[in-house]
């Protein structure tokens, strides 16, 4: 089962035909199915109290990521960060880098804000956006040193795979913005999904797998294990990390 802390919830819909660009009815193309669940009063203070440190607002403008942290360091983004546990492992972790982390879900981009601000951490910053249009609009091309998207929702109904994340536009997109010889990090917990993502990245001539054609690493120390994946692993469940590289 997927590791549903993580709230990815992605689905694009370029495959969809209501998207084709020749329907004059098409859907806007996004990069998530939206599912609020309950925003409590301790969620909407987090707004209130830290979304001025570590919020970015939306303006579909190229934005300067070192003017965005005040200073020159790797810039990381997360798609899909949940709770924002991973994002702030990492942030912790990782000083040294700058994370950038997109999650449409409301509530738990108020949880996010509380766990950042509680710990004090610096590098961080928040949108609370659609990541196609971060992604199209304010991140410029080969700006970035890694992307991570933990457990994005793998749609396992055959009929909506169309829906998941992980499909060849969206991955050009990714690779756009990442410099040569930066990362692309994928985890996933469903074996089905694993061989779509190395079926679409392996097809990417930009992308080499740093574990070979169709390989995967251990988890690295930057991505802490979460409560469902530890479950999962003790059911014997398979989670397979991809390490991307960009040409």
């Amino acid at each position: 089962m997927a590791a549903a802390d993580t709230s990815a919830d992605a689905a694009p819909e370029t495959a969809d035909p209501e998207t084709d660009a020749s329907n004059p009815k098409r859907r806007p193309v996004r990069s998530f199915v939206l599912r609020q669940g309950r925003f409590t009063p301790a969620q909407q203070r987090a707004f209130e109290q830290h979304w001025a440190q570590f919020g970015v607002d939306y303006h579909a403008q190229p934005r300067d990521l070192d003017a965005l942290f005040g200073r020159r360091a790797e810039h990381v983004l997360e798609i899909g960060f949940g709770n924002g546990e991973s994002l702030a492992f990492a942030a912790a972790a990782q000083p040294e880098r700058d994370l950038i982390g997109i999650e449409v879900h409301r509530p738990g981009v108020g949880r996010a804000l509380n766990a950042l601000a509680d710990q004090g951490l610096r590098n961080v910053r928040v949108y609370c956006h659609d990541a196609v249009e971060v992604l199209r609009n304010e991140i410029a091309p080969g700006a970035l040193d890694e992307v991570r998207i933990f457990f994005p929702d793998p749609w396992h109904k055959k009929r909506h795979h169309k829906r998941r994340l992980i499909q060849p536009a969206f991955v050009e997109l990714l690779v756009s913005r990442l410099r040569v010889g930066g990362v692309l990090h994928l985890a996933t917990d469903w074996a089905d999904y694993a061989r779509q993502m190395w079926e679409v990245l392996d097809a990417q001539p930009q992308l080499k797998n740093q574990a070979g054609p169709g390989g995967s690493v251990a988890r690295p120390p930057w991505r802490p294990a979460t409560h469902f994946e530890l479950r999962g692993l003790r059911l014997g469940h398979g989670v397979w990390d991809l390490l991307y590289e960009r040409k």
